[in-house]
């Protein structure tokens, strides 16, 4: 015969959470479905009392929250006032002359208040109901005035009584409607009221496996091995992201196999900073990890498959040597953010997500998640985060791509950690991609790679998440590979280990924050410095913030560059880059005119506030004529401007009409160009039709590889050196002839991928 072993208990006053331990129970960890684990649950409730939170452990872990708890302490406390208080000492129950009719009732009072109500509250209500309808047929039958005194005293001052108390729970007021048919030891109704986050033991997260009620699908699909599927709720703007990660899937053998495996490694793994800040050290602890679970499975007389051992090595150096279950969410591409709050472990991870938008997903970290992804972010980025230092600000590479982790903790965040994540694309954005998207129109995807081409300065501007860094990394792969690329940022956010592996001649500089402010790191204004003294080069500044602005500006009216200038700032308008540049930055009025084109990016909602998308909004040049206030005096003239009501970027007359002082400008340095707009606006309408062609064979073709950078490299360079060949064979780049000829190049180099 199967015997059982009790449970043991474990409390954390600072959590005031209580868990209980049943393995080795002969059966599971479950409020909802176990009479036994409810039972036990109300008797260390009524004992402790300050408890927040539940957890249930046996092959994994099981909580459940303030809520539910809540709803378990009102049983608890009903049932010691029961018992504590005078009901059971009824005079029905002591007096001599009603004893010979109240012992029956007495037995089987404590049968339902003893027994029944602890593992099965509603079970013990209906009971409670049945016997006030007997003890009312019971007084009608009462054959003499002691008997029908007893029973009336039992409905009028405990039944009733016991009956109301049990109807101010907020369990009975959820299933008083549904109670017809019901029958003693159904749990059906408790599964409609309890649903525990399920963790497995050698994880932190946990995840709500259930969809909540009245929940319908609106999506599904495939990230790996994991299935995605997105649930809206009924009466409500709420979209809920549902995963089950395959760590939170396994059986139970698997699950032996991989907390014995962790162990081991907990232990063994090596503490030094420089081996835990190598880009190696993934790769060795995998193969560590894989020789550990080989083992560990061979002396558990279990045969893994190729498959399932590579599963394990993944999902153990996921939660060793990574991110844990962040590294599920950041392996879809379709989620752009993801916002932790704090308090860390009362609320799921909330994401943004490129088609659903604002998404709570199923997904619950703890407080030990929280610190120990903090713990790796800081050795990993060098950079401190303590009570001193409240703030860390870092990009680090993920499977699959990169992220920037924003974190707070406490003398900022009362809460403690919050993190903000933003991951990027592991490929870079394109200007087809943008068009696709339509951040922006063909047409001035043209106009801003022919911007590029002319060496101006550009201020990509626009508020958070509008996309500014990504448009900036785009427009870098206008730049030709040949030409040197010098990079400056705080936070590394630019896709230059991608323009590195396609050939690009760049160099890397990293500045100081000026949030974290890290003593060891090298100031904006003096990295720009040295920056200049480096050589002749395109200059990109991955954000201007602070005291680098007025050297930028000093080198740009000097004439120290002599290739494209761009960055990106935070503005809404030209006007607002103005004022931030001059009056938050300190830059003179007069070296605000060193800066050529402001093109705004903008996060737009739609009329009803539900859904967000990114446009490019406006193209603004900046000219060279007023003193005082560029806005009053005409400094300010967009090129190009958001249409809403076409939703794209129409071209302004000045465009149009040849009236931009810099185009003109840049036309003027080309001989074939030089006072010939029509050469100037055929040879940009000539680069928006090629991104645009790029855009529908690869839809046509359903090829979106050919939009991605290795392809835009090799378009752009084949695109100059067909103006170059057009140009000695006919006198000028005849814009028919090159597009024809690139045209049939394009679909030459795609036949060779088939």
């Amino acid at each position: 015969m199967a015997t059982k072993s009790a449970p043991t208990y474990e409390y954390n006053e600072d959590k005031m959470q209580l868990k209980i331990n049943y393995i080795g129970s002969i059966y599971g960890a479950s409020l909802e479905d176990f009479e036994e684990c409810m039972a036990t649950a109300v008797d260390k409730l009524i004992e402790i009392k300050k408890i927040n939170s539940i957890v249930l452990v046996k092959d994994r872990e099981y909580e459940y929250g303030p809520e539910q708890t809540s709803m378990l302490m009102q049983i608890a406390i009903t049932l010691n006032e029961i018992t504590k208080g005078p009901l059971l000492s009824h005079e029905i129950f002591i007096n001599d002359k009603y004893t010979h009719y109240s012992s029956e009732l007495n037995s089987r009072l404590q049968y339902v208040v003893f027994n029944l109500l602890r593992r099965d509250p509603i079970g013990a209500y209906v009971e409670i109901r049945r016997d006030v309808r007997d003890i009312k047929i019971k007084i009608r039958e009462a054959k003499n005035r002691n008997e029908h005194r007893c029973y009336f005293l039992y409905k009028r001052d405990i039944l009733e009584p016991i009956m109301k108390m049990l109807e101010k729970t907020k369990i009975i007021r959820m299933v008083a409607d549904k109670l017809a048919g019901y029958h003693l030891g159904d749990r059906s109704l408790y599964r409609d009221i309890f649903s525990s986050s399920i963790k497995p033991n050698f994880m932190l997260t946990r995840y709500m496996l259930t969809v909540p009620e009245g929940a319908r699908s609106l999506d599904r699909y495939n990230v790996g091995d994991m299935q995605v599927e997105i649930f809206k709720m009924p009466d409500s703007t709420d979209c809920i992201y549902h995963v089950i990660p395959p760590e939170f899937a396994l059986s139970e053998t698997k699950y032996s196999i991989l907390d014995a495996a962790r162990r081991y490694m907990t232990v063994h793994r090596p503490k030094t900073i420089e081996f835990v800040k190598s880009t190696k050290v993934r790769e060795m602890f995998q193969n560590i990890g894989r020789d550990v679970i080989r083992e560990t499975s061979r002396r558990m007389g279990i045969e893994l498959k190729p498959k399932e051992l590579e599963q394990l090595t993944n999902i153990l150096a996921r939660y060793t040597t990574g991110l844990g279950v962040l590294e599920v969410l950041l392996a879809d591409k379709n989620i752009q953010d993801l916002y932790i709050n704090s308090p860390i472990d009362r609320q799921p991870i909330l994401i943004f997500h490129e088609t659903w938008e604002e998404c709570k997903t199923n997904l619950i970290p703890t407080n030990e998640d929280a610190e120990a992804w903090a713990t790796r972010l800081r050795i990993q980025s060098g950079r401190p985060l303590d009570e001193a230092n409240p703030v860390l600000d870092t990009n680090i590479d993920v499977p699959g791509g990169s992220a920037r982790f924003a974190v707070i903790t406490r003398t900022l965040s009362p809460y403690g950690l919050g993190f903000a994540i933003r991951r990027h694309r592991d490929k870079p954005w394109t200007l087809p991609l943008f068009v696709k998207n339509k951040m922006m129109t063909p047409l001035a995807a043209g106009l801003m790679s022919f911007l590029v081409d002319g060496s101006v300065s550009i201020l990509v501007a626009g508020g958070r998440s509008s996309g500014k860094t990504s448009m900036l990394g785009s427009l870098m792969l206008e730049i030709l590979p040949k030409t040197r690329i010098l990079t400056i940022e705080d936070t590394l956010e630019l896709p230059v280990d991608q323009l590195m592996e396609l050939e690009y001649n760049i160099e890397r500089l990293k500045s100081r924050s000026v949030i974290t402010r890290v003593e060891t790191e090298m100031p904006a204004d003096e990295a720009l410095r040295t920056a200049l003294r480096l050589g002749d080069s395109a200059l990109i500044i991955g954000e201007v913030r602070s005291t680098e602005a007025k050297a930028l500006y000093e080198a740009m009216r000097i004439g120290a560059l002599s290739n494209v200038v761009a960055g990106t700032i935070h503005g809404e308008s030209a006007y607002g880059v103005y004022d931030r540049v001059v009056n938050d930055l300190g830059v003179p009025k007069t070296s605000f005119k060193a800066t050529d084109i402001i093109p705004i990016c903008k996060m737009l909602r739609s009329a009803d506030g539900l859904h967000r998308f990114r446009r490019m909004t406006e193209i603004t040049e900046v000219r060279k004529e007023w003193e005082e206030d560029p806005l009053k005096e005409g400094g300010f003239v967009n090129l190009m401007q958001y249409s809403g009501k076409e939703d794209k970027l129409k071209p302004t007359d000045t465009l149009v009409n040849g009236e931009s002082e810099i185009l003109n400008r840049i036309s003027s340095y080309v001989k074939e160009w030089s006072g010939n707009w029509d050469a100037v606006w055929e040879n940009i309408k000539l680069r928006g039709r090629i991104k645009e062609a790029i855009v529908t064979m690869s839809d046509k073709l359903n090829k979106p590889e050919i939009m991605e950078a290795d392809w835009m490299v090799r378009s752009n360079s084949m695109f100059h050196t067909l103006q170059e060949s057009v140009r000695k064979e006919v006198g000028f780049s005849e814009p028919e002839k090159v597009y024809d000829e690139w045209l049939k190049w394009f679909k030459a180099s795609i036949k060779k991928i088939n």
